[in-house]
């Protein structure tokens, strides 16, 4: 075992190995049908016996960086097959990111099949990249599949980039700039996506935003190129990399991880309920993490391995009782459950009132509260940027403070403690002057020092023709202690996390012209705006 080895199993906590003798069989070709030829490398544990298989594919450095890993994996009972993408790591093909991962990924499955150490059982586990390529074959993989692990991740694509209808531009700018250098050594690699983070700032304000590439990186970017173009839901360009239909299929058992602050949780949130009304019986653990975070990853990979050892080898002595394990945040807790949301969730509104106030009850007759956005001086987003991929941005509640695009409604103290389990929604009335407008709705924790503390977000792209505008928030699970109180801040955007509506109403990726925008937030009996807390009453 290396050294990196030895660390990386001492932090994650990994169960011990059962053998050190591993072999490697690298740059093993796969040939696709269109004459591609995609490179894989195979981990073979020696002195235990015959023993199933599980495979990662991604377009990363996994297969030429990673190895480390992989060996890991191997000396805890499993082959492990580590397949390149096109276009990366060696593989043959043009780099396409998500959309051919489907017809690749089945292909590589019956080339699995025809290896004499595949004994017929296989497994599959990674964040991220390597959760969707599990997600792009797990309906049609067959009884092969008996096992899966998906993290930090989503079964579409388009639910990545586009979230609330919006461009996701600085994580998706950032990803495309990482991919580009990620063949790199490792110190000029961190160093490309440190230096560049200025180069990505001046990007993410360059109209047209799909020449955004050539100011990031000096060079067109087709992927890019091609997800600025096809912005629509319904454009059929998306159906390639959708797998959210068929994840009702898929029968063999998942458990899936994700982290409050991961940009993919609500996607992961949505899968894991898919699952749930198929019948299924799947695992979830939801922690205090970023998609960054290196606890996240360390968590994934030990539960990741936890649950394929108990499904592929029966060996169930580390898999927990609880089918739910999540952070409760604001108390420092972990909770144990059947399901997410747990039984006993009820909604509660909160209105938006005259005078900046937030409360249970009904608003009275009151004037509406005007809400200016200038696509010229974009509403900051508050959030923390994407470790090494952002933009080098000021964040936190300081960036909004003072400014006269953001509208502040705070509670009362609470008189006692609130446990907010599952995904909040605003439901807002608005009346907007553009042709297409976002609604950004954020909720703290405001506690009686000053001190506000994220609890959940998002952002809705809309034209401006309905009165009503809901806007789902991130999944969260959170307690407000007794004497802190609920604030909600709303503004027309939130750069550069999301791209700026620039209110013409014209495709992001050939817009130019900008107009601001003027937002009336309504909160009289007739129109009553609010955000409804999924309350979960049992605990209160």
């Amino acid at each position: 075992m290396s050294i990196i080895g030895y660390l990386l199993a001492r932090q994650a906590k990994l169960p011990p190995a059962e053998t050190r003798t591993v072999t490697v069989d690298k740059d093993l070709p796969i040939a696709m049908p269109d004459g591609a030829v995609l490179l894989a490398d195979h981990y073979a544990p020696h002195g235990i016996g015959d023993r199933p298989t599980v495979m990662t594919r991604s377009v990363y450095t996994d297969r030429t960086k990673g190895a480390a890993m992989s060996r890991l994996i191997a000396e805890r009972g499993f082959h492990v097959l580590v397949v390149s993408g096109r276009g990366t790591c060696g593989s043959g093909g043009d780099f396409d990111p998500f959309a051919g991962e489907r017809d690749d990924g089945l292909t590589v499955l019956d080339w699995l099949k025809r290896q004499p150490w595949f004994t017929g059982v296989l497994g599959t586990t990674g964040a991220s990249y390597l959760g969707f390529t599990q997600w792009a074959v797990a309906a049609e993989a067959g009884p092969m599949l008996q096992a899966m692990s998906t993290q930090l991740t989503s079964s579409d694509f388009r639910s990545m980039v586009y979230p609330g209808d919006a461009l996701a531009l600085e994580i998706f700018l950032g990803w495309t700039s990482m991919v580009h250098h990620q063949e790199r050594p490792v110190l000029p690699y961190l160093v490309s996506l440190v230096r560049g983070a200025e180069r990505r700032a001046a990007a993410a304000r360059h109209l047209p935003l799909a020449q955004a590439d050539e100011i990031a990186l000096g060079t067109a970017v087709p992927h890019w190129r091609q997800w600025l173009t096809h912005d629509r839901a319904d454009d059929p360009w998306w159906t390639r990399s959708d797998h959210r239909t068929r994840v009702a299929e898929v029968t063999a058992p998942n458990h899936l991880i994700g982290g409050w602050r991961d940009f993919m949780l609500p996607a992961l949130i949505r899968d894991y309920q898919e699952l749930q009304r198929a019948g299924r019986d799947p695992y979830l653990t939801i922690g205090p993490w970023s998609h960054w975070d290196t606890q996240a990853s360390l968590t994934a990979t030990r539960e990741g391995l936890i649950w394929l050892r108990a499904h592929l080898l029966g060996d169930r002595t580390r898999l927990r009782d609880s089918r739910v394990h999540i952070h409760l945040g604001g108390a420092g807790e972990w909770l144990d459950l059947d399901r997410y949301p747990p039984p006993g969730v009820r909604p509660r509104p909160m209105h938006l009132h005259p005078g900046g106030t937030l409360a249970a009850g009904v608003p009275p007759e009151s004037d509406p509260d005007r809400l200016a956005y200038d696509p010229t001086d974009p509403t900051p987003d508050p959030e923390r940027p994407p470790r090494l991929m952002g933009t080098g941005r000021a964040y936190g509640d300081r960036v909004l403070r003072g400014r006269p695009d953001v509208l502040t409604y705070t509670s009362d103290p609470l008189p006692a403690d609130l446990d907010v389990v599952g995904i909040p929604q605003a439901r807002l009335h608005v009346t907007s002057t553009a042709a297409a407008a976002d609604c950004y709705v954020r909720v703290c924790d405001l506690a009686p020092s000053g001190q506000a503390t994220y609890v959940s977000d998002g952002l809705r792209r809309y034209t401006p023709m309905p009165s009503s505008v809901e806007v789902d928030l991130w999944p969260t699970a959170y307690r407000f202690r007794r004497g802190h109180r609920i604030r909600v801040q709303i503004t027309g955007g939130a750069f550069p996390r999301w791209d700026r509506n620039l209110g013409t109403g014209q495709p992001p990726g050939a817009a130019t012209a900008m107009r601001p925008v003027d937002h009336l937030i309504h909160h009289d009996p007739a129109r009553p705006s609010a955000v409804i807390f999924p309350v979960w009453e049992s605990r209160v």
